[in-house]
């Protein structure tokens, strides 16, 4: 089921914090969380696939613990900490997000090679559509399972999504140790300057 599009107007108040109990997470599973998109996006990140507490709330990488929000703050792309609650304040920066997978799941380990491969295939889609000038996978096991590219690394990729750009950046979880929040910073500051920011 595709996740459909939020379009939250720039300057559109944040709605109020909300923290979901177990119950309410558990009771999240294989719901979706809207799309922040909109045409000629400087960079379009998509995630692997929402967790059960951002689809909870409605909004991405909402999770406590998730770096994506301090990453894209430390590298520039935002001249100030956004909360997930404002996910939509990204169309201000030029900047949208959406996921591989629309489904939330307890962890990206859930999905099926199936499902990431349709993912790949829907993201093409997606990104064809909207133009961005990049696209940046959060997640490289993720990258290399959707796109058939078992040896990508993160970084800029060596092929194209017709004329969009592909970077593959770490997946920001606070579940993937392999990071700190600087090394990401500094990943994502990398693809910021490249993006022209």
């Amino acid at each position: 089921m595709p996740a459909s599009d939020r379009t939250t107007e720039p300057g559109a108040g944040a709605p109020a914090e909300h923290r979901p109990g177990r119950a309410e997470q558990l009771a999240a599973a294989s719901k979706t969380v809207p799309d922040v998109i909109g045409p000629g996006l400087r960079v379009l990140f998509s995630g692997i696939n929402p967790s059960l507490y951002s689809a909870a709330v409605g909004h991405h990488f909402a999770r406590p613990g998730n770096r994506f929000w301090p990453a894209i703050y430390a590298a520039g792309f935002t001249d100030r900490l956004l909360s997930p609650f404002e996910d939509g304040q990204l169309l201000r920066y030029s900047c949208g997000v959406t996921n591989l997978v629309a489904r939330a799941t307890g962890g990206a380990d859930e999905l099926e090679a199936e499902e990431l491969a349709e993912g790949g295939r829907l993201l093409q889609e997606k990104v064809a559509r909207y133009g961005p000038a990049v696209l940046a996978v959060l997640g490289v096991d993720a990258y290399r399972r959707a796109f058939r590219r078992p040896s990508a690394g993160p970084g800029r990729q060596d092929t194209m999504l017709g004329a969009i750009r592909v970077w593959v950046l770490p997946n920001p979880s606070g579940r993937n140790a392999h990071y700190g929040l600087a090394d990401l910073a500094q990943l994502y500051r990398d693809l910021r300057t490249a993006a022209g920011g």
